[in-house]
C-alpha cells in the first residue's frame, strides 16, 4: 500500500513536469476526446429536462471513471508502469502552462494596444463577450479567468487525484468538461445541463477552498487575500469561484466583479476587495505567477498528504 502512494507521489511530480514543459498539444488532447465522445452522446440524450441531463452526466463521467479504474488496475502489480499511468494522467487533466500562456496572449495584446487581437484570443480562456468589452474589461476578465481556473485546471485536480488515485484525476476532468459544456444558463441546458453544473459545484468545493488558502500564503498580500476571502468569497453567485476569485483579488491588491456579459445577456455581480484600484493589464502577468505559486503548492500539499494519510493508517495496523 504504501509503495502505491509513493509511486503516486512520483507520477504526479512527474506530470505536473510535464505539463511544464508540454502544456496542452493543440490536437489530439484526451480531454478534447472525452468532449467530443461526451457531445455524441448529448446529441442522443437531448431532451429540455434534468432526467436526461443527468443521465447524460452519470454515463458520461461516469463511464471516464469506470474506465480509469480499470486501467490503474490492470497495472496495480508493475510500478513503473503505474506511475507512468499517474504521469499521463495527471498531465492529461492538468490545464495551469496553457492557462499561463492563453492569459499571456491576451495581455500581450493588450499592451500592445491591439483590442482586436485581444477580442479574438479571450474566448480561449473564457466565455464572456469579448466584443462588449474594452481593455480594462478584459483586463479584469482574464485575472478572474486565471483565479477561478488555478482552482479548476490545476488545484482540484491534484486534490482529486490524491483522493482517489487516477480515476479521482479523470473523473473531476470529466465533471469539470462536462460543466463547460452543458452546465451554463443558456436556454437549452438551463435544465440539461443542471446535473452536470450542480455535480461540478460539490467536486469543486476542496479544490476552491485549498486554492484560496494557499493564494493567502503565496500572495504578496497575505492580509489583504484574507480579508478579501472573508468578506467578500460568500457574495459570488459560484459558491467555488467566489473564495478564489476574492482571494486573488485580496493578495493582488485589485478590484475585481461587477457588470459583464455571457452569450448576449448582462450579469451584475459583486464586487470583490471593493476598496481597491481596477485591475489593469500588468495584473495579468502577477496574476499568472502567482497561479503558478499555487499550483505548486498545492502540488507538495497533495502529495505529502497523500503520504501521511498512508503513515497514519501504518501506525494504527
Amino acid at each position: 500500500m504504501r509503495g502505491e502512494h509513493a509511486g503516486y507521489a512520483c507520477g504526479a511530480a512527474l506530470g505536473f513536469l510535464g505539463d511544464l514543459i508540454a502544456a496542452d498539444p493543440r490536437r489530439g488532447h484526451p480531454v478534447a476526446a472525452f468532449g467530443r465522445a461526451a457531445g455524441a452522446v448529448e446529441r442522443r440524450l437531448w431532451r429540455d429536462h434534468r432526467g436526461y441531463g443527468a443521465a447524460h452526466t452519470v454515463l458520461c463521467a461516469g463511464g471516464a471513471a469506470v474506465g480509469a479504474a480499470l486501467l490503474e488496475r490492470a497495472v496495480r502489480d508493475r510500478r513503473g508502469a503505474r506511475v507512468a499511468l499517474t504521469a499521463a494522467a495527471v498531465w492529461a487533466v492538468l490545464g495551469g502552462t496553457s492557462l499561463g500562456r492563453e492569459a499571456r496572449a491576451v495581455g500581450g495584446a493588450l499592451a500592445a494596444g491591439d483590442l482586436d487581437v485581444a477580442r479574438e484570443r479571450l474566448p480561449h480562456l473564457c466565455g464572456r463577450d469579448p466584443q462588449a468589452l474594452d481593455g480594462p474589461q478584459m483586463a479584469r476578465a482574464v485575472v478572474e479567468s486565471v483565479a477561478e481556473n488555478t482552482s479548476d485546471a490545476v488545484v482540484g485536480a491534484l486534490v482529486w487525484g490524491a483522493l482517489g488515485g487516477v480515476p479521482g484525476l479523470v473523473a473531476f476532468r470529466a465533471v469539470n468538461t462536462l460543466d463547460a459544456m452543458v452546465g451554463h444558463k443558456s436556454p437549452r441546458y438551463r435544465r440539461f445541463g443542471w446535473a452536470a453544473a450542480r455535480l461540478d459545484d460539490v467536486a469543486g468545493w476542496p479544490g476552491s477552498r485549498l486554492t484560496a488558502a494557499l493564494t493567502v500564503l503565496a500572495g504578496p498580500d497575505r492580509r489583504g487575500a484574507l480579508r478579501a476571502w472573508r468578506a467578500d468569497g460568500g457574495a459570488h453567485p459560484s459558491p467555488n469561484a467566489g473564495p478564489v476569485e476574492a482571494s486573488f483579488a485580496g493578495a493582488l491588491g485589485v478590484r475585481l466583479g461587477g457588470t459583464l456579459a455571457y452569450g448576449g445577456r448582462v450579469e451584475h455581480r459583486p464586487v470583490l476587495n471593493g476598496g481597491a484600484r481596477p485591475a489593469a493589464v500588468p495584473d495579468i502577468e502577477r496574476a499568472v505567477r502567482l497561479s503558478r505559486r499555487v499550483g505548486l503548492l498545492a502540488l507538495g500539499v497533495t502529495v505529502a498528504g497523500r503520504l501521511a494519510a498512508t503513515c497514519r493508517r501504518g501506525v494504527r495496523t
